[in-house]
């Protein structure tokens, strides 16, 4: 150690003489006190760095060589970063210990995992090192983002694990060889290894000064803290203000202004309301507000001026804004005590030389201590004094939990940060620190319920930690009474018991409930029953709970407080007239204690018998105190004392309790009742053989030994109260009690509530059945239900009417197949089998989506752990393939069976459903066209439920069975038909017909046979007979007939002699069944005689259309026929010649296309080695990455990028296919204007002011009109010459011509560049021209010039062409390279990797949008140019064609004019295609030929720059020559050949060929001119005719079939004699380039390949776990907290954050901004958190769904379900797709056209 010693001891800046004080604490305590006045109150940055400095000189004193090196330098911050910057020194991660946990804490943004398979409970989270270095391979794992800090990876943690979970990152402690000694404890050898390898020797005397220091520190934030408020309050007056106590000895009256954070407030209304009140700047008030959100509060101002500060202060908590008025000393002291916590936060992640242990042991020691005596704020604060009389020896942890509310946002979680860091050390801390949090543990509740502002933050969610470690759990259980500390927290809160913002115990008596009162208004009570719920799920406390009285006897009470609370009484004669809402608070309040009551249930699965029988009867005796209002819990102005009344039913009476539901009052919540239920369900335990082990032969005489037969039926009352009342709301018997009333129904029985409450009320009613006479069961439910009269006969109720009636009926079967049926609880399925058997049902109705099956299944399964088990046991999976499909689950073939059609969570649509699924399948598999789903018996083989079959030997059930179908028999027949619920009603009673004759046969079908009903004279049997051959029942027959075969196995001849054959029925029947076939015989004759006056009519009319149709052929030749167009989308009329009409387009700025970079990259080159031979095949996309890697280059982001400055910009046009008149545009465009007008607030899909507007078939956004020309039919006017022949006459007729000063005039002299085709153009439109012009093609080019005017003149600075002078023609966008050249290069772009064999890259593209497009957009180019020589025969086209050419062709330019013009090659030969198409198609074919020459001359010179500047970072593989077909046999013979006009060229071209070889170069050039041969054919396809000749071989590269189709001459036949001509002409390019070259201008490369989104990664948590750094911000440098992934470009921007809002409109967000710089009107972002994809379009936005999907195929947006996600790239490929064709703005315009959007967008 001395050698660490002697590093020196310096305090590394601090203080370079440290050692003159003896005690550095003095210096500390003197620092601190003194710096209030001596900084004047003010709290700056440099204040804190003091503090940070005085705490380390203290803490370290002269050791501070133990820390940090020597050579370290000066600390300027914290330690932990400094250790981190040093090499060996310091990391936030423990180093991996055999044997110890991980013990990672969280911070804010950390990715964390759950593995349900593996985990105890859900609050077991693994750290991203721990979940990939363990197996959880087809696990249940789910991922989310730590919200807030202080959470611990619980990796290594034994107690929190179902399953040993090895992890390679923390290998599991395994001693050496014991030599036959007992080994240590786990947590001992832990301890052992630790200090062998990881421990440094600390002396006595740094230990002294940490201890101290540590000590000093807590104790001057507890003393701060003292008189800190727990409230935000204002004292009213100065007077007041100056009597709140305080710290300040002095008394100085400066104060200050402390607004507190909350959630209600946006950022922009913080900023607005702070300035309005203080009067600060909008720069300082938004400082405020990112401080207040970031740390919880800020100073805003600070002032002597008392009545200044107070109005300020009130003025803003006016608006409920938190905010503070408090003396400027004591605030200042907080805001020390802050630093403190950071500091103390700092310590728990720094080392101590290599031991990161040591000081998280010091601070927990000093943590532990009490106060120290000296403290005088504990003596002079009145709070302070009576928590010190209330705790016995507080310690300072004590202390800091219950000042914990004090502090705010940052300074808590901090706090938090510290506690968990020591909870870490061992289990012996973690045990420590959980006494104490008990301790306290209902003060922090009264806090957190009563007077927390940020109950988010509270240190009450701190218990998670603690609670859900069983050892620690049931320590603080048996040592703390935790578990009695909560429910009586819980009953004396509910009870409203709170007095000084504190609940205090009160007296048993006198409990009530007020449901109106703040308890339940306030949802924060929910954690309160979490908290017991964790407790109680561990199996030792569970243990505990079965075995002591004491717990359930506790438990009882709280359960009882809620019995019968908001009662319901039905409305019968009007509507409530005022509906409260407070059911929701008593709903919420329900769900939290019936998920306690639960697990407090479940737990006595592991008691004894004896131990269950005791629960059952404390609870059954609880119940009766209640329900017989024995004790005051009910309130007994609604509740009747419990009476009997006498109920006669078929040959007997039965007495029953007397109460009408629909008179009375009736609660939902009967809580006691739920918790008998689940003390029931444990039937293991109540087996006669237990039972008799203990003296009792059954349950039956459980209960009856200790409550009466009429005490049993009180208990059961109450729950079929509630199923009364849930039959009645759902039969519409309480519909004037209004939607409360549905509510309330909706969440018990049908959602949240449903196995929680209305389960276990319809399994109370079952185990009646086997403890009670089932007559006596059955009878009362009749007698409930008001059905006791109908089920004896009668077909008249007193209140129900006819169809209410039989809705009650079906809901009273529905009880009844229910109790007699269902077998889940009765067998004890365990968890699974019961998940299990969810699945099945819900999956019996059909394959089905996984969101869709949660939906099936009931809500708790969802977030069961065995659910994706169980979901692979029984289902197949099909996953999605199309961009709109899900993944699909299917149920396995032969788990069919095991459906059943009256599984009672299914509502009687869903049984249908479910019942026709089993029977097509039966159809399918026997043949049988009507089968029947026989009911399987229930199989309970032991427990009390065994003689639960035994109910089919009732003879009350067999009368309620005979009288539903007898009673839908009468009515049927009075009726005629059906009612309604006539068929439900004779279903349900055949099928319970049907499960007698399947249990219990012997006893059943007697019976059947032989109980004889008087009103009737029948028994079941006969009335069966009547319905097995009446056809109005023909849907029944086959159950009928199988339940009479069944019977008939038995006594055959009985049932033999009731069956009546068909013979003997009814001959007026017979004769009413001629009646109507004779009525469909009629029918069908006269249907019959119109369909053949109809056919006669048709064929005449067919005929005389043919002689029509013949007679036009035979005027009409095929050229002169028009191509059909169909109607005007508007007025609906056929669109031909006699009115002008044009196709819907739009038109939007762009920057799709890419370049190659100026700086040259070794990664883009070797990507142009790997482009495909044929870009019109399928290309795969390529593999995404495992995550985000970092490439070499700092200036390339994570994710895959092109810069805008690698992008190029232009115009680009698309069209929808539909067409209108220009008379029918101009009156639509109206309507929207007025639309407009009269929906002003609402954010429009189109922008009037752009003249947008919405296609009214498709929905698709467009701002102009295109012309519709016709397409190109086969023609032999065009002359086919060769080439060279047509240079030759060409060159000749321009140089014989005239010259023409008009001409020149509209030519730049420089480029060659009509000024007519510019966007800017000062002399278009030209009115003297119009009235020569057809009208509507000229309102269409106008409507066209009217969109790229205005855009020219917005997007000068992103042009690269030379421009003339402002007030010059020639301005702007010029249009064949800049719009329509673009829109062309656009779409071939968008058909790279699309494609089939036989097929180019025109047949791809649609010809009635794409190639309509090009012809409008050339036929609005031919009217500019007519416009401009209207007075020439043919509109001045050959005088044009003869100015193009003089450009192109050699000697067209006198030598006089070669210096001042620009060289050829600079223009782009796709705009001179075009140019050439829109002047005289017929030369196109030629042009096109000598353009493919330009632009191979231009893309070789540009490879050559391009190659000359690439750096070779790695041996390149020899790559041979392989086009020699194409460009001879030495390509570089035609690279020098085009550079030798340059000797600078020359040399580069040599020095290229030689570095790289004529295989690289010739591979290049293949892949940068085969988009201008894609581009040019599509043009060619468009305007010219098809040509005639063969077509290609497919299997050739596309190259050699475009060549051949465009019949181009390849390069490797240049030298022959018949093009000399061509060769003439590339020397002359070549040598007017070469004279300029280097001042003229350069040729940028465009990128060849397909163009691709930015890379992602395959696992979207990857993006936060591999890599975080990834997900930095570049413009405000953090990381965000909602990050946004450009997939344009890659970049990270923040969504919808004000850190980086526009600095000219603060209005507009990053991802905006990022918009303007790179997508150019459009943008597409993944945002990650969000899991969705945002496309944004100038101002407005949409979002769409995700490319990634889970498991079970579906997206998860916001990530809620918290499942892994996989890139799925068919989605991925459709928004690339989406991207590529320009269709975001159509995309966001059809959604806001779907919705009312209010706008906002610009804020994102």
């Amino acid at each position: 150690m001395s050698a660490i010693s002697m590093m020196g001891r310096s305090l590394l800046g601090i203080h370079s003489n440290r050692d003159r004080h003896n005690d550095p604490l003095a210096r500390l305590r003197f620092a601190i006190e003194t710096m209030p006045g001596s900084r004047k109150y003010q709290f700056t940055p440099s204040t804190r760095l003091e503090v940070l400095n005085e705490l380390y000189s203290a803490f370290w004193g002269p050791y501070s060589d133990f820390f940090l090196p020597q050579s370290s330098g000066p600390l300027s911050g914290l330690l932990s970063e400094a250790q981190k910057a040093t090499d060996g020194h310091g990391t936030s991660d423990d180093p991996p210990i055999p044997g110890k946990p991980c013990g990672r804490i969280f911070k804010k943004g950390d990715s964390c995992y759950r593995c349900r398979d593996c985990a105890l409970d859900d609050s077991t989270v693994l750290c991203s090192q721990c979940f990939h270095a363990s197996e959880h391979v087809d696990h249940n794992v789910t991922f989310y983002i730590a919200v807030q800090p202080g959470g611990v990876c619980d990796c290594g943690e034994q107690e929190a694990w179902k399953v040993p979970m090895p992890c390679r990152a923390h290998p599991p402690y395994e001693p050496a060889g014991q030599g036959g000694q007992r080994p240590p404890s786990r947590s001992q050898a832990i301890v052992d290894q630790w200090a062998i390898r990881h421990r440094a020797t600390v002396p006595h005397e740094l230990r002294d000064y940490m201890g101290r220091t540590v000590a000093y520190a807590l104790d001057f934030v507890l003393d701060t803290l003292d008189f800190s408020p727990s409230e935000l309050s204002l004292p009213p007056t100065e007077a007041e203000l100056k009597k709140v106590s305080t710290a300040d000895p002095l008394g100085n009256d400066l104060f200050a202004i402390i607004v507190w954070n909350d959630e209600k407030h946006s950022f922009d209304e913080c900023v607005s309301h702070i300035r309005d009140s203080t009067g600060c700047t909008w720069e300082e008030a938004a400082e405020f507000t990112n401080k207040i959100d970031s740390e919880g509060r800020a100073v805003v101002e600070v002032s002597s001026n008392i009545p200044k500060l107070l109005g300020a202060a009130k003025q803003i908590s006016s608006i409920e804004m938190g905010a503070t008025l408090r003396r400027a000393y004591d605030v200042f002291r907080e805001q020390v005590s802050a630093v403190i916590i950071e500091w103390l936060m700092d310590l728990t992640q720094c080392r101590i030389v290599n031991d990161c242990i040591t000081l998280r042991e010091v601070i927990a020691a000093e943590t532990y201590a009490p106060r120290k005596k000296d403290s005088s704020s504990l003596t002079s604060n009145q709070e302070a004094t009576k928590v010190l009389a209330e705790i016995k020896d507080a310690a300072r942890l004590d202390w800091l939990f219950l000042y914990h509310a004090r502090l705010w946002k940052r300074v808590r979680l901090n706090l938090k940060r510290i506690m968990a860091s020591i909870l870490t050390i061992n289990h012996e801390h973690r045990l420590t620190v959980a006494v104490h949090f008990a301790s306290v543990y209902h003060r922090i509740i009264d806090t957190y319920l009563l007077v927390d502002r940020e109950a988010e933050t509270s240190i009450k969610y701190f218990s998670i930690q603690l609670f859900t470690v069983p050892s620690v759990a049931a320590y603080i259980v048996r040592h703390n009474g935790i578990i009695t500390r909560l429910l009586t927290i819980i009953i004396n809160f509910f009870t409203n018991n709170i007095q000084n913002k504190r609940i205090i115990h009160a007296p048993d008596s006198g409990r009530r409930i007020d449901v109106e009162s703040y308890p339940f208004k306030s949802k924060r009570f929910m954690p309160v029953f979490s908290d017991l719920r964790y407790i109680c799920t561990n199996r030792t406390i569970q243990e505990l709970i079965a075995h002591n009285h004491d717990y359930i006897v506790q438990f009882i009470p709280v359960c009882q407080l809620f019995m019968g609370i908001n009662s319901n009484k039905r409305a019968a004669t009007s509507h409530v007239e005022y509906e409260t809402e407070s059911w929701i608070s008593v709903f919420n309040v329900t769900l939290s204690l019936s998920r306690v009551v639960k697990v407090y249930g479940e737990a006595f699965q592991y008691a004894s018998t004896n131990n269950l029988v005791y629960a059952i009867i404390a609870v059954l005796h609880a119940i009766l105190s209640t329900c017989t209002l024995s004790n005051d819990q009910l309130d007994k102005n609604k509740y009747a004392l419990i009476t009997f009344h006498s109920v006669p039913f078929g040959d007997a009476e039965y007495s029953t309790i007397q109460f009408d539901v629909l008179s009375q009052w009736v609660s939902f919540h009967h809580s006691l009742h739920w918790l008998l239920a689940e003390l029931f369900k444990h039937v293991h335990l109540l087996t006669g053989e237990k039972l008799r082990d203990i003296g009792f032969k059954s349950l039956r005489e459980v209960i009856l030994r200790n409550a009466s037969e009429r005490a049993m039926l009180t208990v059961v009352d109450f729950p079929l109260r509630v199923v009364t009342m849930v039959a009645q709301i759902r039969t519409g018997l309480w519909v004037r009690n209004g939607f409360a009333i549905r509510g309330q129904l909706l969440h018990y029985r049908d959602f949240m509530l449903r196995e929680l409450c209305y389960d276990q009320d319809l399994y109370i009613l079952q185990s009646a059945m086997v403890i009670l006479d089932p007559n006596i069961v059955l009878v009362s439910i009749l007698d409930r239900f008001q059905l006791a009269e109908w089920f004896s006969g009668e077909v008249v109720h007193a209140s129900y009417d006819g169809t209410q009636l039989f809705s009650m009926v079906e809901e009273f079967l529905y009880i009844i197949i229910t109790c007699v049926s269902e077998s889940a609880n009765a067998q004890r399925l365990t968890p699974l089998q019961v998940v299990r058997r969810e699945i099945i049902h819900g999956l019996a109705l059909g394959p089905c989506s996984f969101t869709e099956l949660c939906k099936r299944v009931a809500e708790r399964i969802v977030d069961d752990a065995n659910l994706d088990k169980a979901l692979s046991m029984v289902a197949k999976y099909r996953s999605p393939v199309g961009t709109s499909d899900f993944g699909v689950y299917e149920l396995q073939d032969e788990l069919f069976d095991e459906v059943n059609p009256f599984f009672f969570h299914y509502t009687r649509n869903r049984r249908e459903e479910a019942e026709g699924v089993l029977k097509a399948r039966l159809t399918k598999a026997t043949g049988n066209a009507a089968p029947v789903v026989v009911p399987k018996p229930m199989g309970v083989t032991e427990g009390p439920f065994v003689d639960l079959p035994l109910i089919f030997h009732s003879e009350v059930l067999m009368q309620i069975i005979f009288f539903a179908i007898r009673n839908v028999f009468v009515h049927t027949e009075a009726a005629g038909s059906i009612a309604g619920s006539g068929d439900a009603i004779l279903d349900q009673a055949l099928h319970l017909t049907m499960l007698g004759l399947v249990e219990q046969p012997a006893r059943f079908i007697p019976l059947c046979l032989g109980l004889i009903f008087e009103r009737e004279d029948m028994a079941l049997v006969d009335i069966l007979c009547k319905l097995e051959y009446n056809d109005i029942y023909k849907a029944f027959k086959p159950k009928v007939q199988w339940c009479l075969d069944k019977m008939a196995e038995i006594h055959p001849a009985e049932v033999a002699q009731r069956r009546t054959p068909p013979a003997t029925q009814d001959p007026s029947m017979d004769a009413a069944e001629q009646k109507k076939r004779a009525a469909k015989a009629r029918q069908a004759m006269i249907m019959q005689q119109f369909a053949a006056a109809q056919k006669t009519f048709l064929d005449q009319y067919e005929d005389e259309e043919d002689e029509e149709d013949e007679e036009d052929e035979g005027t009409t030749t095929p050229s002169q026929k028009a191509e059909p167009l169909g109607p005007c989308i508007v007025c609906q009329e056929e669109l031909d010649a006699t009115q002008p009409f044009g196709i819907l387009g739009f038109i939007q700025p762009s920057r799709v296309i890419k370049r190659l970079p100026e700086e040259p990259r070794w990664e883009v080159l070797k990507r142009d080695l790997e482009c495909p031979q044929s870009l019109d095949r399928p290309i795969p996309p390529p593999s995404p990455p495992n995550g985000p890697q970092l490439p070499p280059q700092e200036d390339v982001a994570p994710f895959g990028v092109t810069p805008s400055e690698e992008t190029r910009f232009g115009l680009h046009g698309s069209v929808c296919g539909h067409m209108m008149h220009v008379e029918c545009f101009s009156v639509y465009s109206s309507s929207i204007e007025q639309r407009h007008l009269q929906q002003p607030t609402r954010n429009h899909p189109e922008v009037v002011e752009r003249k947008e507007f919405l296609c009214p078939l498709c929905k698709s956004l467009g701002n102009i009109v295109i012309p519709v020309t016709p397409k190109p039919h086969q023609s032999t006017a065009i002359e086919s010459i060769s080439l060279s022949e047509w240079m030759r006459k060409s060159k000749i007729e321009f140089l014989t011509a005239e010259q023409e000063p008009a001409v020149d005039a509209l030519q730049l002299q420089y480029s060659g560049e009509f000024v007519f085709w510019t966007a800017e153009d000062t002399l278009f439109p030209a009115s003297q021209a119009k009235t020569e012009t057809d009208e509507g093609l000229y309102h269409m080019t106008a409507t066209v010039d009217n969109i790229i005017r205005p855009l020219s003149a917005q997007t000068g600075h992103l042009r690269e062409r030379e421009e003339p002078p402002v007030g010059h023609r020639g301005r702007g966008l010029y249009l064949p390279d800049d719009f329509v050249g673009y829109t062309v290069r656009c779409a071939e772009i968008a058909q790279r990797g699309i494609g089939e064999e036989g097929k180019t890259v025109a047949d791809t593209v649609n010809e009635s949008t794409v190639m309509r497009l090009i012809r409008g957009l050339v036929t609005c180019l031919a009217t500019r140019a007519e416009l401009e020589l209207p007075d020439r025969p043919d509109s001045g086209h050959r005088a044009l064609e003869q100015a193009i050419l003089r450009r192109i062709l050699p000697g067209g330019i006198r030598d006089e004019d070669l210096p001042t013009t620009r060289p050829f090659l600079l223009r782009d030969p796709l705009g001179i295609v075009l140019e050439v198409a829109a002047v005289n198609p017929e030369i196109l074919g030629h042009v096109t030929a000598l353009m493919y020459y330009a632009s191979l001359v231009r893309e070789t010179i540009a490879l050559v720059d391009f190659l000359a500047q690439t750096v070779i970072d790695e041996p390149l593989d020899t790559v041979h020559p392989s086009h020699q077909d194409l460009f001879g046999e030495s390509v570089s013979t035609f690279v020098l050949s085009v550079c030798r006009h340059s000797q600078a060229l020359e040399q580069n071209a040599e020095n290229i060929l030689r570095a790289f070889g004529e295989g690289v170069f010739e591979r290049m050039l293949y892949a940068h001119t085969l988009p201008f041969l894609r581009a040019a054919f599509l043009v060619n396809r468009a305007v010219l005719p098809p040509r005639n000749g063969s077509a290609p071989d497919p299997s050739l590269p596309e190259y050699h079939r475009l060549l051949h189709l465009l019949n181009i001459p390849p390069l490797s036949d240049i030298s022959s004699p018949s093009h000399e001509g061509l060769r003439v002409a590339l020397a002359s390019w070549c040598s007017h380039f070469g004279q300029t070259y280097g001042t003229s201008g350069t040729i940028i490369l465009d990128y060849p390949d397909v163009h691709r989104l930015a890379r992602i990664p395959q696992i979207l948590d990857e993006i936060f776990t591999q890599n975080a750094e990834a997900l930095t911000c570049q413009r405000c440098e953090t990381i965000p907290v909602d990050p946004a992934i450009c997939l344009i470009c890659g970049t990270v921007c923040c969504h919808q954050s004000h850190c980086c809002l526009d600095e000219d409109d603060r209005k507009q967000g990053e991802c905006n901004m990022h918009t303007r710089e790179c997508g150019g009107a459009v943008g597409v972002y993944f945002l990650v958190k969000r899991c969705m994809v945002l496309y944004l379009y100038a101002g407005s936005g949409s979002f769409t769904q995700p490319p990634y999907l889970d498991v079970h195929g579906e997206f998860d947006y916001m990530m809620r379900r918290g499942r892994r996600q996989y890139l799925h790239l068919p989605r991925f490929e459709d928004v690339r797709k989406t991207w590529l064709n320009h269709g975001i703005p159509t995309f966001t315009a059809r959604k806001l056209d779907a919705s009312i959007d209010s706008g906002g967008w610009d804020s994102v």
